[in-house]
């Protein structure tokens, strides 16, 4: 099980890596409530690493790090 759980993990940080930076909102010059859209990209995942690190530092802190049984 605990196999399964740091593979999972890794695809989350993996993925939570690849939406770091908003390569697809690069040259928009779009604006909403007075802040350009990239930077509320940057905001909204900034939210969800938090939230993820979170459960991540809650439910499976040590995962592979301690030895995996």
């Amino acid at each position: 099980m605990s196999v399964a759980r740091t593979v999972g993990w890794t695809l989350v940080a993996v993925v939570l890596m690849a939406l770091a930076v908003p390569w697809f909102l690069w040259g928009s010059a779009g604006v909403a409530f007075g802040l350009p859209v990239w930077l509320w990209w940057h905001i909204g995942w900034m939210v969800l690493a938090s939230v993820v690190f979170a459960v991540f530092a809650r439910t499976d802190w040590g995962l592979g790090v301690e030895g995996v049984h």
